[in-house]
């Protein structure tokens, strides 16, 4: 006998394969928040007049909505541990549909700013002031990259909920879906530094 078994090693070699992905993700995101710090400390005052144009309202449902879902995703994943297959299918249909509002949401006020004349090398970005340029700049590309990271989570529990569905997902076999737990709470996690960054500047 071995003490650890070829499925455990395989588990376990899942899991830190996942947190090594996780934080080269983290170190992507960490080098735009540094120079976020960097050009928001050179330019504060441009940095908050260009924020009080963003929908705060938008940005705290679209945080209630993110947060909510790595709650049901949780849940998603105590229920398959414990067999209720259904229970954690119900919690998963959930999630996603938490994520595709939270992109709806995003999408509508992507599509007003972007209607005001507001985007990246636009004429009406062009007027505005250095500071406010940087300021929206680094807005479209921060959030537009959390957006792709959210969409492809949204792809990746897809898979989940048709392996779970297929059975292929069971109490005996959801390290894919808790890795895939761990990549949807780092995208929401992401989110609730991102919302006070652009929404909350004071």
């Amino acid at each position: 006998m071995t003490d650890n078994p070829a499925g455990h090693k395989d588990t376990e070699g899942a899991k830190l394969g996942m947190w090594l992905f996780l934080f080269t993700e983290i170190l992507l995101f960490g080098g735009m928040f540094l120079l976020y710090a960097i050009y928001r400390t050179k330019h504060a005052a441009e940095f908050h007049k260009a924020a009080e144009d963003l929908s705060r309202t938008a940005g705290t449902i679209n945080t209630v909505i993110l947060l909510t879902s790595s709650l049901t995703m949780a849940l998603a994943i105590s229920e398959v541990r414990k067999g209720n297959r259904e229970r954690s299918l119900a919690f998963q249909g959930l999630t996603i549909l938490f994520g595709s509002a939270f992109l709806v949401v995003k999408y509508f006020e992507w599509s007003a700013k972007i209607g005001h004349g507001i985007f990246p090398n636009s004429p009406e970005l062009m007027k505005l002031a250095k500071g406010e340029m940087l300021y929206y700049g680094l807005y479209f590309v921060m959030t537009g990259l959390h957006g792709v990271h959210v969409l492809i989570g949204l792809g990746v529990l897809v898979y989940m909920l048709i392996g779970t569905f297929a059975g292929k997902i069971n109490a005996g076999n959801f390290i894919q879906l808790e890795n895939s737990g761990l990549y949807w709470h780092l995208v929401d996690t992401i989110w609730v530094y991102l919302f006070p960054l652009f929404y909350l500047i004071t």
